[in-house]
């Protein structure tokens, strides 16, 4: 994702984090549950893992946002990436909520997925849960509420919890101290709802610009469904040296957000717009990925794109291209 105050190239009719990011709270307003009840069993199975191979230790997950030049509801997006040979899924909650404003049950899409044979390890969502604002912190919290209690509907696991509010420029700076402390108010909601928050890692933004600032949170936090969501492209934009990941405890880790980028623009103006399919770009993947098998990592590599020239091409093409590429860039590292 770009920085606010970054160029960024236009795609009409398209929406990106930075856009829901400066469009304010009514841009990640979220509708109620509607009664949902995480806690109550549901009628479709949360698939389980697809059998890894040794050359092939992670799962493969298509973020939706890589498809999304298609303007697809979550349902074909979902069916896409199945037919493509992901094995996941990782939504927008503003997906979802597009979903049940046309009339679907968050049982029904849980059916579709467990269907289809996809798990939901992580979704997208906004919930401004990081800010100073008493008020305005309260109604984050409530956002996040609702967002897991949607996440678990589903069969999903982890939901991303960006430094939303706390990121450009114009926001007020929050103490580190405190940042953690209010990160465990969010796990504590998600004992309730089952489903763990990350703590996501965003190279553009003024806080949790890096792994190591992700990393002391969850730690800080102290709490066991504490967990950090990082990505290849941010670990880059934020200056982050890839090894750090060996402080990981792979375990705790649902996803990695998988991408590649270019050798130009450099860090400081590169965005979102410019990722690539993994071995297309100048990203040390093979050390990434053997850092993430040797600590422990077992999750899912989501494939998460904001190319407007893949944006312009047929969706199940580019899921297509991203996973034949996230494969073989794993089977290299696992080789190499």
């Amino acid at each position: 994702m770009s920085h606010p105050s970054s160029p960024t190239p236009s795609f009409a009719g398209t929406t990106t984090r930075r856009h829901l990011i400066a469009g304010g709270a009514a841009a990640v307003a979220v509708a109620s549950l509607g009664g949902v009840t995480p806690a109550q069993p549901a009628s479709a199975p949360t698939p389980a893992p697809a059998p890894r191979q040794a050359g092939e230790p992670f799962g493969y997950c298509l973020n939706t946002s890589t498809v999304r030049g298609g303007n697809l509801g979550i349902e074909a997006a979902a069916e896409i990436a199945a037919r493509a040979g992901f094995d996941a899924i990782e939504p927008w909650l503003s997906e979802i909520e597009a979903y049940e404003k046309k009339g679907g049950t968050l049982a029904d899409l849980r059916k579709k997925l467990a269907d289809l044979g996809l798990a939901v390890p992580s979704a997208i969502g906004f919930a401004r849960w990081i800010v100073n604002d008493d008020a305005e912190r309260a109604k984050g919290l409530e956002q996040m509420r609702r967002d897991m209690g949607k996440v678990a509907a589903i069969g999903g696991t982890h939901v991303a919890a960006p430094a939303v509010g706390a990121t450009t420029d114009r926001d007020p700076s929050v103490d580190p101290n405190a940042v953690a402390d209010r990160y465990r108010k969010v796990c504590e909601l998600g004992d309730a709802a089952g489903v763990s928050p990350a703590v996501e890692v965003w190279g553009f933004s003024k806080t949790l610009t890096t792994l190591a600032d992700a990393a002391r949170v969850a730690v800080a936090a102290g709490h066991p469904r504490a967990g950090v969501l990082a990505d290849v492209y941010h670990l880059h934009k934020g200056g982050s040296d890839p090894a750090g990941l060996r402080q990981l405890n792979g375990a705790t880790m649902s996803c990695l957000h998988f991408n590649d980028y270019p050798a130009d623009p450099p860090r400081a103006t590169i965005t979102d717009a410019h990722r690539v399919y993994p071995g297309d770009g100048v990203a040390p993947l093979d050390a990434i990925l053997r850092t993430l098998r040797d600590g422990g990592f077992r999750g899912y590599l989501s494939l998460e794109l904001f190319n407007r020239d893949y944006w312009k091409q047929a969706p199940p093409k580019v899921a297509e291209a991203g996973i034949a590429k996230m494969r073989a860039a794993v089977r290299a590292a696992m080789t190499g």
